[in-house]
């Protein structure tokens, strides 16, 4: 700082010229612009000029024009390394920068080097004279020689990496009690407001819930937490960066380079504000629609709401086709509000996905409305036992896309919608809960055999039958009359339709054992001519043991 005030004090005189020259620059620049103000021509003329700053430390000290043989930023980067040498070489003093006037430009040296020519196109970037031009840089010449040689004295270094160490301390207790701080805070609103918010959830009758609002909440204080942390950390890393010349320009690229983009996303979030209510608006309207129509949509479905004409196990797949109406109808209010939806890339992208849909969901939009189709028909249910072609058991579950069935041997079958609504349905459950269902089984006895009793021993045979019902009684029919048996089948009338293998097996038992206490040949699967010796089964290998256990 003495060295520096011994400069100004020395070369008052000096000093005292230059200063007056700033001043009559930058009166006739005023006034140059005042007298063009109404020129359209002067904005567009400026524009087209190729310029850039010369910067030293990261500070900028003037623009200068680019020429046809050196881009504008390849002569600023010259000037600014020129100006640097110039700094860190001590045997050039500060009265070695001069400027030296020539017929057609000005010069300003630096000892026995040239820093920066200027010529007369250099004095259109502000609308003077090169030459006052040229006694504004050099001031500023000046000033940052003299400011680069203070900022690299060994007393000012020493003094900064002081100042950045207790910078450092500083900032670690101010974290430290910062963390504190919002602890002691999370933990007051936690007693305070939790309370609060349980009610509100029982005064919304369960739509708001507590803690979808506290879990939103929560997440909005961490993010406060991580932002005050980062401001603070950014802005102590900023500092002591700027302490020292050489991350000082660091400093300043880094600070805009996060400030930039925060500033421009800044201006078009309160720009984008009136848009973005808009949305949210929408979006919370939609919800709680939605929430509504499936409280009243759930209540069907368990009967507390009944609706005329209307079955309960319609109500879900009823509620997933008004959400999809009512969502799609909030997207098109909506679309002309989304950031971006004007522009060409978002309206490729979106012809893109409405190709790549249109291409690859016909199956699934087949299998969708086949789905519906089903449930509306009332085909059958969950927990029904139906047989759909050569495939029988009950159905675990019905999507839209498929429906899942459980065989009788707890296998599980994939059936998609589109290939079950082509197909017939057998349900057997669906009148069980009436009459029941008729099980039957069909055999064939000879024409020697009374008619009268193989209907006696096939009804016994039911009778015994644990499973089928005895009201309304079994019966038999003659289903035909063919060249060697009669066709007789046993009918009969069951609810349990979860067992009916099971009870068609004992069935077949009953009739075996039946037959054979009647000594009574069974003729199906075909017959030839009379046997010998009748083919049943004496009384005495009824219960014949296995080989190995005889």
């Amino acid at each position: 700082m003495k060295k520096k005030l011994k400069f100004w004090l020395k070369g008052s005189k000096k000093g005292f010229n230059y200063l007056l020259s700033v001043l009559m620059l930058i009166g006739f620049t005023n006034n140059n612009y005042s007298q063009q103000s109404n020129s359209a021509d002067l904005n567009v003329q400026q524009s087209i000029y190729d310029v850039a700053w010369v910067t030293v430390d990261g500070v900028n000290l003037f623009k200068v024009r680019g020429i046809s043989a050196l881009p504008a930023q390849k002569r600023a980067d010259n000037i600014s390394k020129r100006i640097q040498i110039t700094a860190s070489n001590e045997d050039i003093s500060i009265e070695d920068v001069r400027i030296v006037e020539n017929d057609d430009h000005v010069s300003i040296y630096a000892g026995n080097d040239i820093i920066v020519q200027l010529y007369e196109p250099d004095g259109d970037l502000e609308g003077v004279s090169y030459k006052l031009v040229a006694k504004s840089i050099h001031l500023k010449i000046i000033e940052a020689i003299t400011t680069y040689r203070y900022e690299r004295s060994a007393p000012v270094i020493r003094n900064n990496a002081i100042h950045a160490v207790m910078a450092t301390v500083v900032m670690v207790i101010i974290l430290l009690v910062l963390l504190w701080i919002i602890k002691r805070i999370d933990r007051s609103i936690q007693k305070r407001i939790k309370a609060r918010i349980e009610a509100v959830e029982n005064i919304s009758f369960n739509l708001i819930r507590s803690n979808q609002i506290w879990n939103i909440f929560h997440a909005l204080f961490k993010s406060l937490k991580i932002i005050l942390i980062a401001v603070a950390s950014i802005f102590f890393i900023d500092y002591v960066l700027k302490l020292f010349p050489w991350t000082k320009s660091f400093s300043i690229y880094a600070l805009k380079l996060i400030l930039d983009p925060l500033k421009t996303i800044a201006i078009e979030l309160f720009n984008y504000l009136p848009e973005l209510i808009f949305l949210i608006v929408i979006f919370f309207i939609t919800k709680y629609i939605l929430k509504l129509l499936k409280l009243f949509f759930i209540g069907v479905e368990k009967g507390g709401i009944v609706l005329k004409d209307f079955r309960p196990e319609w109500s879900i797949p009823t509620f997933k086709i008004i959400k999809l109406f009512i969502i799609a109808f909030a997207v098109i209010i909506s679309y002309p509000y989304i950031p971006g939806s004007e522009s060409v890339a978002f309206k490729g992208v979106s012809v893109f996905m409405g190709v790549l849909v249109s291409l690859g969901s016909s199956s699934l939009i087949g299998n969708t409305m086949a789905g519906y189709s089903m449930i509306y028909r009332g085909a059958f249910k969950k927990g029904d036992l139906i047989k759909v072609d050569d495939q029988m058991g009950f159905v675990e579950e019905q999507k839209l896309q498929v429906t899942r069935l459980r065989t009788l041997k707890n296998e599980e079958i994939i059936i998609p919608n589109s290939i079950l609504i082509n197909s017939k349905i057998m349900n057997y459950s669906v009148k069980a809960d009436g009459l029941g269902i008729l099980i039957h089984t069909t055999v064939g006895i000879g024409y020697e055999t009374p008619w009268r009793l193989v209907d006696a021993m096939l009804k016994l045979a039911a009778d015994r039958t644990e499973g089928i019902l005895k009201e309304p009684p079994p019966f038999v029919l003659k289903k035909s009359l063919d060249d060697y048996a009669v066709s007789f089948e046993i009918n009969g009338y069951c609810k349990d339709v979860s067992n009916i293998k099971s009870i068609y097996s004992k069935l077949h038992d009953n009739i075996l054992d039946v037959f054979n206490e009647n000594d009574v040949q069974i003729m199906t699967p075909s017959y030839r001519n009379d046997p010998d010796i009748p083919k049943v089964v004496p009384e005495n290998k009824w219960y014949q043991p296995l080989a190995k256990e005889t």
